[in-house]
This record gives C-alpha cells, structure tokens and sequence, in this order.
C-alpha cells in the first residue's frame, strides 16, 4: 500500500473517530508495523505545518488524534458553541497544577499543600474533565484520589506528563520547611545564564493566588 493512500486511511480514520485513536487500534487496522505508523504520522504532522492547515494531528500518551488548532478557537467557537470560553481562577489552575505533578493524590494531600479547602476546586476540575477519578487508595477511610485527563494534555499540549516543566530543586531543613538560601541561589544562577534584556521580566512577581475561588 502506497504512502500517500496510508495516510488518508489514518486521516479518515482520526476524522471519523472524533477521539484519540490509539496505536494498537491503527496497528490492527492497517496490518503494517507501530514503526511505520509512527514514521507516516510524522509525515502528515510536517505536512500539516508546511501546508498551514486549520487542523493539526496531536499525540495524546499512545493515542494520536485529530484537532482545530488552538489559535484559531476564537474563531470556531462563536460558530459551534455559544457558550462562553471557560475560565480557571489561579486557585483552581493551582490545584490541577498539584494533580499534574502527583498522579494519584487525594483531596486531604491537596489540601496539605495548598492550606485550604479543594473541594470548589476539584469539582471544577472535574466538571472541565481536565481531572477524574483514579480509584481508592489504600489510606484510611479508602480516600478517592485524582490523576489529570487527556482533555488535559490536550488542552494544554503536552504529549504526556513527562513534558511538564522540571519543578525547582530545593531541600528541607530539619524543621521540613524549604531552604530558602538555596531558592535564591538558584535563581541568582539563572538570571547570570539570561541575555540582560531578560532580567527584567525575569523579577517580575506572579499574583498571590485567589485560593477561595474556584
């Protein structure tokens, strides 16, 4: 089977799904090897970029699907959802934040680190399907815990979670609170390694979280 006719099969097929397709499901289909696939995705990804289409082919954990760019929303949604946009609060992107580096983690965890309650929060998450449940664990009282969605690795275009940005090193001292001497040393580091233009945004304070709303 020629190339070009492998990939308007596995076009079709991502259009037709409406949902990530997953590997194994393309492998059965097509009767040709995962390396093949992988390399014919590769292809149409580039030809996609090359050709500025309005539509890009996305890899989501080991499923790959078809999906609008993400800046052309403003222009699609007013066509197909009247709805407006949704909308995190910084508590809630917060919270996801904390899902997203602890896969597995329970409401009372969550609410360890961030000091208040993530009831609000995680409903909204939910609600978003940027989170959902990941079973039980085996602490007393067999609490719910929570693991980010692929609605989630989508929306914010990551492949998988290993993509997600390296967390700051820090220690604990024997009070188990962070060694705040070691942050700024680090940070002092980075701003040498930056171009000068850069330092300035650099310093820039983030806004102090709105940690009661979700």
């Amino acid at each position: 089977m020629e190339i070009n006719q492998l990939k308007s099969i596995i076009e079709a097929t991502l259009f037709a799904a409406g949902r990530p397709v997953t590997i194994k499901e393309l492998i059965l289909n097509l009767e040709i090897a995962q390396e093949d696939i992988e390399n014919i995705i590769a292809s149409m990804q580039e030809d996609y970029k090359e050709q500025n289409r309005g539509i890009e082919l996305i890899k989501i954990n080991q499923s790959y699907q078809l999906c609008t760019k993400k800046e052309l929303h403003d222009f699609i949604c007013p066509v197909l959802d009247k709805r407006s946009k949704p909308n995190l609060s910084n508590a809630a992107l917060e919270t996801l934040a904390i899902i997203a580096y602890n896969s597995r983690i329970t409401r009372a965890e969550i609410e360890a680190i961030r000091g208040v309650s993530a009831d609000a929060c995680v409903y909204k998450l939910l609600e978003y399907g940027l989170v959902e449940e990941a079973g039980k664990t085996d602490l007393p009282g067999k609490p719910m815990s929570y693991q980010t969605t692929n609605d989630f690795l989508r929306m914010f275009g990551y492949s998988s979670l290993e993509e997600l940005p390296e967390l700051p090193r820090y220690r604990l001292d024997e009070n188990k609170q962070i060694v705040i001497d070691e942050l700024i040393e680090n940070k002092e580091t980075e701003q040498e390694q930056l171009d000068p233009t850069e330092v300035e945004a650099y310093n820039i304070e983030a806004p102090n979280p709105e940690r009661e709303e979700a």
